[in-house]
């Protein structure tokens, strides 16, 4: 769990987090270095979720380096999909990251979303949703490992 006190915002406790693959987490089906270290160490204090469309086919393969489980979206509906989701794990405990248009729902209903302006670029309507949005995964990843960043950034 990860407990933030955000002057302005409020208190939060974080108990997932919600990732996507494609642009966020790996470039052309690669995922990225100093992904795994770091989704290691936050799995100590979240449980780790991936949710992805699987595009390129690769999600089996990350989910098993990370050693998380992974769910595959259906075509068509995806932006709603992702949203339910993290709705169904209780959104206002929820960290989502992601960088994509069928993000931006998911982004909206976590408790802390969080727009990653990666290699493969980002949705402006997913950067509208998020609460957050940093150059890179890793940036993204080592908030959550040192939260007072966040509560640095957020607080009103």
């Amino acid at each position: 769990m990860i407990a933030l006190d955000i002057p302005g915002l409020g208190n939060y406790v974080l108990t997932d987090l919600v990732l996507d693959i494609n642009g966020t987490l790996s470039v052309d089906g690669t995922l990225l270095p100093g992904v795994a270290t770091r989704c290691r160490d936050l799995a100590e204090v979240v449980d780790i979720h991936l949710l992805t469309a699987d595009m390129r086919g690769t999600a089996a393969g990350i989910a098993e380096e990370l050693g998380v489980r992974w769910t595959r979206v259906r075509p068509g509906g995806e932006t709603e999909q992702k949203g339910l989701f993290v709705q169904e794990l209780g959104g206002h405990n929820v960290i989502a990251i992601g960088n994509g248009h069928n993000d931006a729902e998911m982004l909206a209903t976590a408790g802390l979303g969080i727009a990653v302006l990666g290699a493969e670029g980002t949705s402006v309507r997913a950067l509208m949703q998020a609460d957050l949005a940093v150059a890179d995964i890793c940036t993204a990843l080592d908030l959550l490992l040192h939260p007072t960043r966040i509560v640095a950034t957020l607080r009103n």
